[in-house]
């Protein structure tokens, strides 16, 4: 896919996004979010730690440590899938790479469940992220060992129809807005 054309998307979606994230109550999305994990109890969770705009599910991500693993990704390096690290409420927290909080004691686990950050996102389950490829890695090594289910978190405003994908992008399983619940 042009390069152009998703760094267009991009910067379209930043922009819904920042605007969204002003106008837009988050509680919604994050009930839905609770509404679709309570199918998956127990399973190992990987939240994230919101940066700029992003919907923060650090409420969802406590209430699921109180009963099962929660982990957050953490950026190993260029080029390389995610790593996830154990988090709870309580967890010392560092500065990583990009600005977004790890875990100061790395305890590796290999989530089942993802909620997933983004830029935007179409009803197909198209994903488009900063443009690092992270996620998109993680998700096919993932998906090579076993089921893995990712969920997008975003506002409904994120959405683009014509969001451009390249062969190698990860596609959703779900995505949660304060709309609802898309199933692609």
């Amino acid at each position: 896919m042009n390069a152009e054309a998703k760094a267009a998307a991009r910067k379209a979606g930043f922009a819904r996004r920042k605007a969204a994230h002003r106008q837009t109550d988050p509680a919604p999305a994050l009930a839905a979010l609770r509404a679709v994990l309570a199918d998956h109890q127990g399973a190992i969770l990987s939240g994230y730690m919101a940066i700029r705009t992003e919907i923060d599910p650090l409420p969802v991500m406590a209430d699921w440590a109180r009963t099962a693993p929660v982990a957050v990704p953490v950026i190993l390096g260029k080029g390389q899938p995610l790593s996830f690290h154990r988090w709870t409420p309580e967890a010392e927290m560092i500065d990583g790479p990009f600005g977004a909080r790890i875990p100061a004691r790395p305890d590796p686990l290999v989530p089942e469940v993802l909620i997933v950050p983004l830029v935007a996102f179409s009803r197909s389950g198209a994903r488009l992220g900063y443009g690092g490829g992270f996620y998109d890695r993680t998700l096919e090594g993932l998906r090579a060992r076993g089921r893995v289910l990712a969920i997008g978190l975003a506002y409904a405003a994120q959405e683009d129809p014509d969001l451009p994908v390249d062969p190698v992008d990860q596609p959703l399983d779900l995505i949660v807005t304060e709309q609802g619940v898309i199933r692609p």
